[in-house]
């Protein structure tokens, strides 16, 4: 009897913890309790041939599993899903006819969208929290129900719920309906969740915000509640001192403080640049021309429209049209440029070219417009109008593994400058894309060797590549740990077909190039507001719009202030005289704010001895200097550019 039951066991083999048998049906939590210990008590979801699901679920075949904490990132987004299902439950106990939207997890934390009888207060967050501690305190148990689509449409609908019912409809007729079911409160969700509400920990709501439905604009706006989640309080603890310091060093804050950039209401998502938020753009944009100078890259300027043959062409027609801007000139249809790739393909094509002349690289400060939806707009980081600093690489076949390996070692440099640590993404081709199998297999090959080779960790991002082709995108590290795509490097073999370019072979015959699209900044807006978070507005010396402030301490040494001034500027320092009829004392603390990075106080003793009292912006008081050995130290920092 006991060898029948033992042969009706199935076998589970648990990822690093070994083989389990156990009776079918028995769910995965179940197997985790008898296998107790650590894994039990921090295990949050399951994974099975790629697909992630509840703790919850029974087995009844032999199967290979892995089990997905909170440090793994489908494990945290669990977890936090979870908490947006209790935050819903809360305000649906508090607010009763409340109309339920979408609640996903989310870098960071989740929201939920709700559509209330009258607006909410940020003051209402704290008894939300409370009731959302109730919830998980029952430790209420999240049952899977699955439904045909009339029976969810009939639910929701008896429910009141008008946004799951759009939902549901516009599912596939055939489609089997997921929902949720923690105590009374029931919701629409494909999943997965964690087993019970008495899962989650330490909790915190954060903000309120406006969301139309579905993110059209010409639907009802719903109020969104985002909040965050950490199994641990200590977690939650540090996260929200970290938002705290991120807050200090949001960029639209310090670019107004630091009077480098506005918008206006004549332009929403058009910036305006400042003459002080201009000094580090041209600063950004010389050290970009000067580098790929040195790398082989020729600098071109294509036009900002082109007409609408050109983006049928290139595909952009097609694939990226709800992004783009229109006119018309002489009753033809026109484009404002959303990407600089066709320009490029046009210089190429008016000249010839043999296998001599590749590569061939040509690198544009492209200005483009892309129609961004009003909720998205984010100051520098999300606008309408930015220039990208592409690069458009044309090469032999078998020169692409070499180019692609250049363009690394390029960004490694870039970002090295400005202390940037990155990782580093695989993306691969998209559901909507152009080209054959055979050509984005060979191009993802291709990509993939190059790192190999050089031995730098990835990650793959399915689906993720360019319509037209897989790309390798960098994420930089900010000095608050969080990460920013910016630098790209994408393998095309769909434009050179779409616009016919050639070259010359060794054996005379015409044959296609190979092409890379790139980018080591990205977005110029973009990477400046990363750059003000990044050093929370006090730039290294050769960035800083001001480097140095010369202040007198009283009239008196006006004349002595002004010729040290004009010594400065003859050799290319950016200086402020501050000669105002103010203390130095709040002069001083004035050039702190504006985090200049120098100071030079002059006072009746510096103008007798020809010196200048040093100060600098972290280090404070550094004593007399003579003014040329000051000189010579800042023109060497501005030249290293310092850290």
């Amino acid at each position: 009897m006991d060898e029948e039951k033992q042969a009706h066991k199935i076998k589970v083999l648990v990822k690093d913890w070994g083989l389990r048998e156990v009776e079918p049906g028995t769910t995965i939590l179940d197997l985790l309790r008898e296998i107790g210990g650590k894994l039990a008590k921090e295990a949050l979801a399951a994974k099975i041939d790629g697909k992630v699901i509840d703790l919850n679920t029974p087995v009844y075949n032999d199967l290979e599993l892995a089990v997905l904490t909170f440090d793994d990132p489908e494990g945290m987004q669990v977890y936090r899903h979870t908490a947006s299902h209790v935050l819903a439950q809360a305000v649906k106990n508090l607010y009763g006819n409340v109309r339920l939207g979408i609640g996903p997890a989310i870098r960071d934390g989740y929201y939920y969208d709700f559509d209330f009888d009258r607006p909410i207060s940020p003051e209402e967050l704290t008894k939300i929290e409370e009731q959302m501690r109730l919830i998980i305190k029952e430790d209420l148990p999240l049952e899977r129900i699955e439904l045909d689509r009339e029976e969810a449409i009939g639910l929701f609908s008896e429910m009141g719920e008008k946004y799951k019912v759009e939902l549901v409809e516009g599912l596939d007729e055939s489609s089997t309906i997921s929902c949720y079911r923690q105590g009374d409160f029931i919701d629409l969700c494909a999943g997965p969740h964690l087993p019970s509400t008495g899962k989650l920990k330490a909790i915190k709501l954060l903000n309120l915000a406006g969301a139309y439905w579905r993110g059209d604009e010409r639907r009802p706006m719903l109020q969104r509640i985002y909040g965050t989640a950490f199994p641990k309080a200590k977690q939650l603890e540090e996260y929200l001192q970290r938002l705290e310091e991120a807050k200090k060093r949001d960029h639209r804050r310090l670019g107004r403080e630091l009077d480098l950039f506005s918008f206006r209401e004549e332009g929403p998502g058009f910036p305006f640049f400042h003459p002080k938020g201009i000094i580090i753009r041209r600063e950004l944009e010389n050290f970009w021309r000067e580098e790929h100078r040195k790398a082989g890259y020729l600098e071109i300027e294509t036009p900002v429209i082109l007409n609408r043959q050109l983006w049928e062409q290139s595909g952009h027609w097609d694939h990226y049209q709800e992004n783009m801007y229109f006119t018309k000139i002489d009753e033809q249809d026109y484009a404002i440029k959303p990407m600089n790739c066709p320009g490029a393909m046009l210089i190429y094509k008016s000249g010839m070219y043999s296998y001599r002349d590749l590569p061939l690289r040509l690198a544009e400060m492209g200005l483009v417009h892309r129609h961004e939806k009003s909720g998205t707009l984010h100051g520098l980081m999300r606008v309408r109008s930015f220039t990208q600093d592409d690069a458009h690489i044309f090469m032999l076949p078998e020169q692409i593994e070499d180019e692609v390996a250049g363009v690394i070692d390029l960004v490694n440099h870039f970002y090295d400058v400005f202390g940037f640590k990155y990782l580093v993404e695989l993306s691969t081709r998209p559901e909507k894309s152009m080209g054959s199998d055979e050509m984005w297999e060979k191009a993802t090959a291709a990509l993939h060797n190059v790192l190999i080779k050089k031995g730098i960790p990835y990650t793959i991002n399915e689906g993720d590549g360019a319509f037209y082709g897989p790309k390798i995108d960098f994420h930089l590290q900010d000095s608050l740990g969080r990460t920013w795509q910016c630098g790209t490097i994408q393998l095309d073999f769909q434009m050179p077909e779409k616009f016919d370019l050639h070259y010359i072979a060794a054996d005379g015959q015409k044959h296609r190039p190979a092409m890379i699209h790139r980018v080591v900044y990205g977005a110029m807006e973009r990477f400046i507001a990363l750059l003000i978070e990044h050093y929370a507005g006090a730039f290294p010396l050769w960035l800083s719009p001001v480097q140095v402030s010369v202040i007198p301490i009283t009239e008196r040494q006006h004349e002595y202030a002004a010729g040290i001034s004009k010594r400065l500027q003859k050799d290319s320092i950016r200086v402020e005289l501050d000669n105002r009829n103010e203390k130095v004392g709040y002069k001083i603390r004035e050039a702190q704010v504006k985090k200049v990075p120098y100071m030079l106080i002059v006072g009746d003793r510096e103008a007798a001895d020809g010196t200048v009292s040093l100060r600098q912006r972290e280090k404070g008081d550094l004593g007399p200097v003579l003014l040329e050995n000051f000189i010579e130290k800042i023109k060497n920092e501005i030249q290293q550019k310092t850290k």
